[in-house]
């Protein structure tokens, strides 16, 4: 009996555990076979052929058809993504439309905004050579020259011990003192004469009155002549002044070469505007007693070199 049951036993747990096992494999081969169907079924979306067609509204009549696949969308769209970025990249690179995405630096208006500050840089010198030539035509006008004036302070510092010794010429000093006091010391332009290769035509023939004074800081001609008497430009030149101004009247201004500007001042009328060009012996002007300053009809005749006054009997015979 006790043999009848040790074999039952044993015979209950062989079945039970090939029922397990049976069991087990069972849903291994539903799960494989979950899986199998699942990437067939995914499979056959991909390749499944459908069919695009355009019909007519009213006919239903067929337009146009094409065979697709959902692979073959998928393949497209990303060909069109690929090639919209390869363009995109190209126009970017290649073409001056990058110019048109913010923060993008173009070497054309790099280069365009070089030229620009090399031409600002010209116009301001210009216009500083221009403030320059303005201050000396004033200087012309108004007969006022600059002077230095030196402070001690720009000398020597404040408070400084300076011996007598320090203060006493030395010989060489005093030769060049000696040399000094025997040239001319209002001669504005000593070195002119030999600096100037031109020949001036006489604006007028008439009396001197007045000679060429600078102690008396009178930087002009003054010649006596007949009203209306005609003023001729002294060589071939450009008007750059020919306005009316209370202390001297009628003002002509002719720029010469070589840094020569002639002045005409009291005449009673001017025949040349400002920016006319004038020939040697051309009449620019009329005679006259205009301006708070003339005593009679006469010219006041200037002649300039660089800014500074010359005596012009050194180079014009007017009588």
């Amino acid at each position: 009996m006790l043999i009848f049951l040790l074999f039952h036993y044993n015979l209950s747990s062989f079945v039970l555990t090939l029922t397990n096992f049976i069991s087990l494999r069972n849903d291994r081969f539903h799960v494989f076979m979950i899986k199998k169907i699942f990437n067939q079924s995914l499979k056959d979306k991909f390749y499944s052929k459908s069919r695009f067609v355009i019909l007519d509204e009213e006919t239903f009549e067929e337009k146009f058809a094409m065979q697709l696949t959902l692979m073959n969308v998928f393949v497209v769209v990303g060909v069109s993504i690929i090639l919209l970025i390869l363009i995109t990249s190209f126009i970017i690179a290649f073409t001056p439309l990058r110019e048109f995405i913010p923060g993008y630096a173009s070497s054309k208006l790099k280069t365009e905004a070089t030229e620009l500050a090399l031409k600002y840089d010209k116009i301001e010198k210009k216009v500083a050579d221009n403030d320059h030539y303005i201050s000396s035509v004033t200087k012309i006008l108004t007969g006022e020259l600059d002077y230095a004036r030196f402070h001690k302070d720009s000398v020597y510092e404040n408070n400084a011990s300076v011996s007598e010794k320090d203060l006493k010429a030395s010989t060489e000093e005093k030769k060049l003192r000696e040399n000094v006091d025997k040239e001319d010391q209002y001669n504005y332009f000593e070195k002119a004469e030999s600096k100037l290769s031109m020949v001036f035509f006489s604006p007028a023939k008439g009396i001197v009155t007045d000679g060429f004074s600078p102690k008396k800081k009178h930087f002009a001609m003054d010649i006596a002549l007949p009203k209306d008497t005609p003023i001729k430009s002294i060589t071939n030149g450009h008007v750059i002044f020919s306005e009316w101004t209370p202390n001297t009247g009628h003002v002509v201004i002719v720029s010469h070469q070589q840094g020569i500007m002639s002045v005409y001042k009291h005449l009673a009328i001017a025949t040349k505007k400002q920016g006319d060009f004038v020939r040697t012996g051309e009449v620019i002007a009329l005679a006259g007693n205009t301006g708070l300053d003339s005593t009679g009809i006469h010219l006041h005749f200037e002649l300039w070199k660089d800014g500074l006054p010359i005596d012009p009997k050194n180079y014009i015979n007017f009588e």
